[in-house]
């Protein structure tokens, strides 16, 4: 199998049914963007020590959701949707209680706090904003979909606006790991 098909070279690219959209067509936004989120994920995972065996797994498991909530994402088929993977709100619950479990090791919160302090700290924050664009792109979708006999899974956009959530705890938990100054943000008059 070739890695170029030279099929989008016209700006084009195909859903699961073959039909041809633009590559700047929402659902693009939407799932180009996971697969954004995704590869950030990927580079957090990497740089997580190896005996942190609990948050590198979970970052897989969630590197898996995205490549599914992306599959819903390519197809415009209905039958083909009981062959896509079930997307389920008890991955959303995983992320709560992932959320839970760190934050009983974390300080309650006085300010607002800047991105920073250590590189770990730091990718997490770009997971965060990233979860959120990806977010932002899916609501959108999920919105121009209204009208449509085929709609994304119920908790895609849950989903997301809790990955956020789990992201910006994890920086915060990372932080306090590796001993990170956690940076306040001070409001100047």
């Amino acid at each position: 199998m070739k890695i170029y098909t030279k099929t989008g070279d016209a700006g084009q690219t195909g859903l699961f049914s073959g039909t041809r959209i633009t590559k700047y067509d929402l659902r693009l936004h939407a799932y180009g963007t996971l697969d954004e989120l995704n590869s950030h994920l990927g580079l957090l995972r990497d740089q997580i020590p190896m005996d942190w065996e609990e948050v590198r797994a979970e970052l897989l498991q969630v590197q898996s959701d995205l490549f599914a909530l992306g599959s819903h994402m390519a197809n415009d088929l209905p039958e083909m949707v009981e062959r896509l993977p079930h997307v389920d709100f008890s991955w959303i619950e995983r992320l709560e209680a992932a959320i839970d479990r760190m934050e009983l090791e974390l300080e309650p919160m006085r300010n607002f706090l800047l991105p920073g302090g250590h590189v770990l700290v730091s990718q997490c924050h770009v997971v965060r904003t990233v979860a959120r664009r990806a977010e932002r792109w899916v609501v959108q979708l999920h919105d121009h979909q209204a009208e449509d006999s085929l709609q994304l899974p119920l908790p895609t956009m849950a989903y997301l606006n809790r990955l956020s959530d789990y992201a910006f705890v994890l920086s915060r938990w990372i932080g306090k790991r590796i001993d990170a100054p956690e940076i306040p943000w001070i409001a100047k008059p």
